[in-house]
């Protein structure tokens, strides 16, 4: 088992390190996640709010270099200072040896569509940096100059996003990484370099609401991604059930195409925090070695105060 496990850390590191497959991170909880991968959501379905979220994901537990993924996003849409939704995205991804960090500014403008809903149009502008900090373990006590060292490199970042709230449902493309740039650093006379690789997005969702005459709302979100390269999709169906003073709790599974099948359950414990977590079984070729992949999340909005009623008097009774 620990050859096994060796030896996928030295793999996964080599495939970070040289190839262009699909670099973004990978999440259950992509629900509350949509402003990373399109900006035009950000801020878009909250009215003079703000909200935090944050997700930490432990990919394909106990296999030695898996991936770990930690999210934490702000967003808000103060109408009554600026029109459209302002937010900063951060996520830090460490796979093997390699280590990612993307922070983005993102805006979204507002575009009413009519009484059908409103478009979102999104920007987001930053930074992204790579980082390798390999520590190899040759067969032999001869050093190895072909193996890569450890290097560094911070390269500008942007994504672009259309997001379409509705009423119950919400639709929308977009894609990161759009400048492709190429991080590269000469080591000892070695040049290394990490391609990065746009990434293209395509979601939707909708709610079913007092289903079968119920209190609960069934909402159901598809997330499809490629990079060109290589596809896949999440499915993912919740039953929210609303508790009394503004609480709630919900359930769900998700299927991620060839990967995982997922469990998930949430409570908002008071109005506005939600806490969740989901639990992925492994359907890969990892299945025999992976014990699964758990995330957690945490999400908690604030509101201002709508102003005061004023009522008008009469001049003569002020």
């Amino acid at each position: 088992m620990l050859l096994k496990n060796s030896f996928l850390s030295f793999f996964v590191a080599l495939i970070c390190f040289g190839i262009n497959a699909q670099q973004d991170k990978l999440l259950t909880h992509f629900i509350y996640d949509k402003m990373t991968i399109n900006p035009g959501k950000t801020g878009i379905d909250m009215y003079n709010g703000i909200c935090g979220t944050s997700i930490y994901r432990n990919q394909w537990d106990k296999v030695n270099g898996a991936p770990n993924s930690a999210v934490l996003n702000i967003e808000a849409n103060l109408t009554k200072f600026f029109p459209g939704g302002v937010g900063v995205a951060f996520y830090h991804d460490a796979i093997g040896f390699a280590r990612q960090n993307n922070l983005l500014l993102n805006y979204s403008y507002p575009i009413q569509i009519g009484r059908a809903g409103v478009l979102g149009v999104g920007v987001g502008l930053g930074i992204m940096n790579y980082g390798m900090d390999p520590d190899w373990v040759p067969p032999t006590q001869n050093p190895d100059n072909s193996l890569p060292a450890g290097f560094a490199a911070t390269s500008f970042d942007a994504n672009f996003g259309l997001y379409f709230q509705g009423k119950d449902f919400y639709a929308g493309i977009s894609s990161t990484h759009l400048s492709a740039s190429l991080l590269k650093q000469d080591v000892a006379g070695f040049e290394q370099n990490y391609q990065t690789a746009r990434h293209y997005y395509a979601m939707g969702g909708k709610q079913f609401k007092k289903i079968g005459g119920g209190k609960g709302t069934i909402d159901a979100q598809i997330l499809l991604r490629t990079d060109l390269v290589k596809f896949s999709g999440d499915l993912n169906v919740r039953y929210i059930h609303p508790l009394a003073d503004k609480k709630q709790v919900y359930g769900g599974i998700t299927a991620r195409s060839s990967d995982a099948f997922a469990l998930m359950a949430g409570y908002t414990p008071i109005p506005k925090l939600t806490v969740g977590y989901s639990y992925d079984l492994t359907l890969n070729k990892l299945a025999s070695i992976s014990r699964g992949s758990h995330e957690l999340v945490v999400k908690y909005c604030y509101y201002l105060p709508p102003p005061p009623k004023q009522n008008a008097r009469h001049p003569r009774w002020l």
